[in-house]
């Protein structure tokens, strides 16, 4: 718990301690916890001065700020209809298939994590995927395939 503390007041201070300064105060504690635990969470809503109600709504509307621990690698499949019709069905079953994990799973050794999200914003290079920050476009089974393969060797 300490360490969380000493993170959140290190971001409020960079920050600030508004209601503006929430966002990315929450992005911080994502980027350095790799997700937003409860006690986090909290400790957020204390040093702003906020209801935990206020974090928490905020933490889980936003689609990348995690509130559950992930893997090292967090797998995030658009599932708009231009990745759709393009051949997203057939992107997803080759990602399931090679890590034995459905969408919202994680693999046992945490090196994964599975999720479908919203637009990547890729529309025109469908389908598309992210892998933590890193974009993949125009994706086919072979090609999904290589980089999921690449990913595993690391």
């Amino acid at each position: 718990m300490d360490e969380v503390k000493a993170l959140v007041n290190g971001l409020a201070n960079k920050h600030g301690r508004t209601r503006e300064s929430l966002l990315p105060i929450l992005q911080g504690v994502v980027d350095k916890m790799r997700y937003l635990s409860s006690e986090a969470m909290t400790e957020v809503a204390r040093e702003l001065d906020l209801s935990a109600a206020q974090v928490f709504g905020t933490a889980t509307f936003y689609s990348f700020l995690d509130t559950q621990p992930r893997g090292k690698y967090v797998i995030r499949i658009c599932k708009t209809i231009s990745c759709d019709m393009h051949g997203k069905r057939d992107v997803l079953q080759t990602i399931e298939e090679i890590l034995k994990i459905r969408i919202g799973e994680t693999t046992s050794n945490r090196k994964f994590t599975l999720l479908e999200t919203n637009c990547l914003g890729w529309c025109h290079k469908a389908p598309a995927m992210l892998i933590n920050d890193e974009p993949y476009t125009e994706l086919n089974a072979d090609k999904v395939r290589d980089i999921i393969n690449e990913y595993i060797r690391k």
